[in-house]
């Protein structure tokens, strides 16, 4: 079993909130960059509105609740993402 193994195939809560947390984190920094990279480009901002980024980094986390939840079963780590994902859409709400 690698490191890769261990790390994700686990189920554990607190496991289910770090994916939850650095998956939009990750997703996010990746759309910001290639953001910057169309506005160099093309003088044009891919979006208008960097909110929507934010939301479109939640997205992600929906392939992660049903990898964990459908795919392997994983209750206790697909609750952490879930739980996770709503705290951020509510703090979106919230601020937006």
């Amino acid at each position: 079993m690698t490191m890769w193994d261990k790390i994700f195939n686990r189920d554990q809560f607190l496991a289910g909130i770090l994916f939850g947390v650095l998956l939009p984190v990750v997703f996010y920094l990746a759309l910001r960059l290639l953001d910057m990279g169309v506005y160099a480009i093309f003088q044009t901002n891919m979006l208008a509105l960097p909110e929507y980024l934010y939301i479109l980094s939640l997205a992600i986390n929906l392939f992660a609740i049903k990898y964990y939840f459908v795919n392997l079963k994983y209750d206790k780590t697909g609750r952490g993402v879930l739980i996770v994902t709503f705290a951020f859409a509510l703090i979106y709400f919230v601020l937006y």
